[in-house]
């Protein structure tokens, strides 16, 4: 999301907040007052639009689980539901609307681990505290999600309808040009998504359930698990007899056959199920306050060496592929004992006119990071790329203390943002240099936010000098910044490569996940991995096409056969040290892990990737087909949001839950597409910063305050809402009508909007 959207979402969450101080929640039922988020700072500078501009962090006040807010228009319904209190009324409207966070009353939170990848559902109750009960508001509610996190599905409850979300395959041109139009559910910063539901009545209670996958990220020989669950404070209850009960369900289930250990965990977690490679916990309890910390759990395998297995499972009635399904992984252990080969490394920067400031300094750093990781005999070069290319040096540099350095001023004193973007000729000098010898291990990382048009024609080229799969062919590690540039074009130079992708949609990301990226990809465990009994079946589909070289993090390939796999099979590659590695994998049926749904993300994305290559029609029409099948996003099918009408109670009694049952007036809302695209060539060609033109929110969520003139700056400086409301009770009947006539041309100015965010200055003050 661009930083405007960033900057608005949290201006607005904080207008809303202000707007709650209207709220009286009576002497007798209140718990405690309403909590008050920090103060805010001032702006040192001395004018009046500075004056009356209060400032927070930008990120703020964005959302760190899962969330539920109260879309506020018209200032005049915030009120407490259940009491009805004098207030006086509010002039004007909100626009853009406030946002306010609605109190939640439970949460339950189920994980499953399987693989490496989590599934996560959340359920949690929300209510309208804030809009009076013969009014109503439209809400909004938020998924912050982890890791490379997807939206699997949503379902809302609330007194007038229910909404639930599922995935279309839009064929009719009526639904294209409804797809096209909408203005509902978009990506927030990456991995936070949001949509809208509508007329919800004050006081009523929300049930919101949210389902969505992320992967395990892999480091020191464990796996680990962060999901965002971190609750603010104005979130809370405020009212007495409000029970607040926080529950959370983990299972764990490794597909090994080995022991696995719980390391680390920030919930207080009971241990209910321990078998080989599986684990159980439970959480559940009455709180005061929500969780304050995301849930983060780690685990690691306890083996020193390579090892692996292949699971097995057969296809369910509904699969449209009737195949039989494999899965084989292999970790790559400690291994402490394996002395590391020598490397030789090409990094392939963009530095057209979009990657400057952020993107290209964040991609240099890490760049310069990951030569200090070189061992003196790695050798290395640095191509820069926009229009034309240049080169560190002619031939590759000798990782030395001194050619680091030198490269390091280099970067920082040469590489500028500007220009347009040329792929083909970097990669094909990066090719030519390294691979040469077969006395290192080649590897070309290429780091772009750009489309280009020739992409399917590079794609040719590296198939061509890289499908013998020779030791010295180069492995190719891409990475994607923003969302322009055609991550299944990346992906697919990384599948031929051997090599690895990542990806960071927001350039606030590029520091921790492209450090990550160099980190694993240099440090091969297994190069060249073979499996001895696809050979012997009778037909094979593997996704990715060709089985990765085992970086530092754990190897999975899912397949689709014909055949009968053998009970224990043969895995060989080559160590670090060049020596041949044989291991005996050992072959079982999945229990308990349903490989076509864990596996579903991989095999689309791969799949996407093909069908983009060969512009294929029938796979294209094969991924809709497993994404509607699975529930997963894809390119070629779309969400949607399914709301229906509840009937009206009649005259006859009838039991509670039979209300709720009866559904009528379905009603399929349109929401925008969440899949990544297969780039933007226009942007690129503009030369767009990435995220220049990110979504932008329907409703903008935020509020600008301008002072019609210095002169009302002025005065708004110097008044507030409690001090305007004590001078009024003192005027005699003349002197208030002129002021209302006054108040009335000022909202025409739009001048009272900065009456919300004036209040919570004078209050300190007042």
């Amino acid at each position: 999301m661009a930083v405007n959207n960033i900057n608005t979402f949290s201006k607005s969450v904080h207008t809303g907040l202000q707007l709650c101080k209207r709220i009286s929640y009576g002497k007798t039922n209140a718990l405690t007052t309403a909590p008050k988020p920090p103060s805010m700072n001032k702006s040192s500078s001395s004018s009046s639009s500075s004056r009356s501009s209060l400032r927070q962090p930008e990120s703020y006040y964005l959302p760190t689980a899962p969330m539920v807010y109260a879309v506020i228009t018209d200032p005049s319904v915030v009120d407490n539901p259940d009491i009805c209190s004098y207030q006086p009324y509010v002039y004007g409207h909100c626009d853009p609307p406030a946002l306010v966070p609605l109190h939640m009353h439970g949460v339950t939170m189920e994980v499953e681990c399987w693989l490496d990848t989590a599934f996560v559902s959340v359920t949690g109750t929300w209510r309208v505290h804030c809009v009076a009960a013969n009014a109503s508001c439209d809400c909004r509610v938020v998924v912050p999600m982890g890791d490379q996190g997807s939206v699997l599905g949503i379902e809302v409850e609330t007194p007038r309808r229910s909404y639930s979300t599922q995935f279309i395959n839009p064929q009719s041109e009526k639904d294209i040009e409804k797809l096209s139009k909408t203005n509902n559910g978009y990506l927030m910063k990456g991995n936070t998504y949001m949509f809208k539901i509508f007329q919800v009545d004050g006081g009523s209670y929300i049930h919101v359930n949210v389902r969505w996958s992320q992967k395990l990220s892999y480091q020191d020989n464990e796996f680990r698990l962060n999901v965002p669950f971190t609750f603010p404070v104005y979130v809370v209850p405020v009212v007495k007899g409000s029970a607040m009960k926080e529950k959370v369900l983990l299972n764990v289930n490794s597909g090994i056959d080995k022991e696995i250990m719980c390391n680390f965990s920030t919930h207080p977690l009971k241990e209910t199920r321990r078998q080989a490679g599986e684990l159980g916990f439970s959480y559940e309890a009455d709180v005061q306050k929500w969780s304050t910390q995301d849930f983060y759990f780690s685990f690691s395998v306890c083996e020193d060496d390579i090892f692996g297995g292949v699971l097995l499972q057969s296809p369910s009635l509904q699969d449209s592929d009737q195949r039989d399904m494999f899965c084989f992984y292999l970790f790559p252990g400690r291994n402490k004992n394996i002395k590391p080969l020598k490397r030789e490394v090409v990094f392939l920067l963009d530095i057209s006119t979009s990657m400057q400031d952020d993107p290209l300094e964040k991609s240099k750093d890490a760049v310069i990071g990951c030569l200090s990781e070189l061992n003196q005999e790695d050798s290395f070069n640095i191509i820069a790329f926009n229009g034309d290319i240049q080169l560190f040096s002619s031939s590759m540099e000798l990782a030395t203390n001194e050619a680091i350095t030198n490269a390091t001023r280099w970067m920082n004193t040469k590489l500028i943002a500007e220009g347009d973007t040329n792929l083909l000729s970097p990669l094909q000098k990066a090719l030519e240099m390294v691979g040469k010898t077969g006395e290192r291990f080649p590897l070309i990382f290429l780091i772009t936010d750009g489309t280009v048009e020739d992409e399917k024609d590079i794609c040719n080229i590296v198939k061509d000098k890289l499908m013998d799969g020779g030791l010295n062919c180069p492995r190719i590690c891409t990475f994607g910044i923003g969302s322009y540039c055609n991550h299944y074009f990346l992906q697919m130079l990384a599948h031929m490569g051997r090599g690895c992708y990542d990806a960071a949609y927001d350039v606030d990301l590029i520091s921790d996940l492209l450090p990550r990226m160099f980190n694993n990809a240099l440090s091969p465990v297994l190069t060249n991995v073979t499996l001895d009994a696809l050979q012997n079946l009778d037909s094979t589909e593997l996704y990715p096409f060709r089985i990765p070289d085992l970086f530092g993090s754990p190897l999975v390939v899912f397949g689709r056969y014909h055949g009968d796999f053998p009970d224990t099979v043969i895995a060989r590659g080559f160590r670090a040290d060049m020596s041949t590695c044989i291991i005996d994998v050992k072959v079982r049926k999945a229990k308990g892990i349903p490989l076509d749904r864990v596996c579903s993300r991989r095999v689309i994305d791969a799949l996407t990737a093909r069908a983009w290559l060969e512009q294929n029609t029938q796979m294209e029409e094969k991924i809709a087909n497993m994404s509607l099948q699975m529930g997963v996003s894809s390119e070629y099918t779309r969400m949607v949001l399914v709301q229906s009408d509840k009937l009206k109670p009649t005259l006859v009694s009838v039991l509670p839950e039979e209300k709720c049952s009866k559904l009528e007036n379905h009603k399929t809302l349109y929401l925008r597409n969440i899949s990544v695209g297969f780039g933007n060539l226009k942007a690129t060609t503009d030369n767009l910063p990435p995220g220049i033109q990110d979504l932008e929110l329907s409703e903008p969520a935020g509020i600008v305050m301008q002072a019609a003139s210095s002169c009302w700056g002025m005065f708004l400086d110097r008044c507030c809402c409690a001090c305007f409301i004590r001078t009024c009770s003192t005027m005699n009947d003349q002197c208030a009508i002129v002021l209302t006539q006054l108040c009335t041309a000022l909202a025409c100015f739009q001048c009272l909007d900065c009456c919300c965010e004036l209040c919570d200055c004078c209050s300190d003050l007042c």
